[in-house]
């Protein structure tokens, strides 16, 4: 397996056809593709400006998106490539968020420490977004906010 850049459209589909709970981010900074054994795309990672203001202060970068097919590793080799080029590129800081029910092992792996556990909250959106659930053809009922908690994540410090 290796890495190698793709483009913001590429990600996007690929996010678009396998992400479990995330649509397509609206920007981004660079994205990086992992290639399989046979040369398909099985992952890719998205990493942007930091979602919250309070972080984006030109030095810190945000994985926004990272998404795999399932190939071993893939998750791990993708945030240790995003950290490894933030690095380069003069970042000082790189976060990412996960939800509660997702382990962060590929985070530790790739040299991401656990800063925060957050709370499940509403947003400034929090009326505009709800969680849609499809019970059949043409049937549709939405059941509140469908905001989950989760961990607050942030490179190590240690270089690579």
């Amino acid at each position: 397996m290796q890495v190698r850049p793709i483009t913001f459209r590429v990600a996007c589909e690929f996010v678009r056809l396998l992400h479990r709970h995330n649509k397509k981010p609206q920007g981004h900074k660079f994205s990086i593709g992992a290639e399989g054994d046979n040369g398909q795309l099985v992952g890719v990672a998205m990493v942007g400006r930091p979602v919250a203001r309070a972080f984006d202060d030109g030095a810190t970068a945000e994985v926004i998106r990272t998404c795999t097919n399932g190939y071993p590793n893939c998750n791990s080799l993708l945030y240790g490539a995003c950290l490894r080029a933030c690095k380069a590129m003069g970042y000082r800081r790189v976060i990412t968020y996960t939800q509660a029910s997702e382990t962060g092992a590929s985070l530790r792996a790739a040299g991401f420490v656990k800063v925060k556990e957050l709370a499940a909250r509403g947003s400034w959106a929090q009326r505009l977004v709800k969680a849609t659930v499809y019970t059949g053809p043409g049937r549709v009922r939405r059941c509140g906010a469908g905001f989950v908690g989760g961990s607050f994540w942030r490179d190590s410090g240690a270089r690579r």
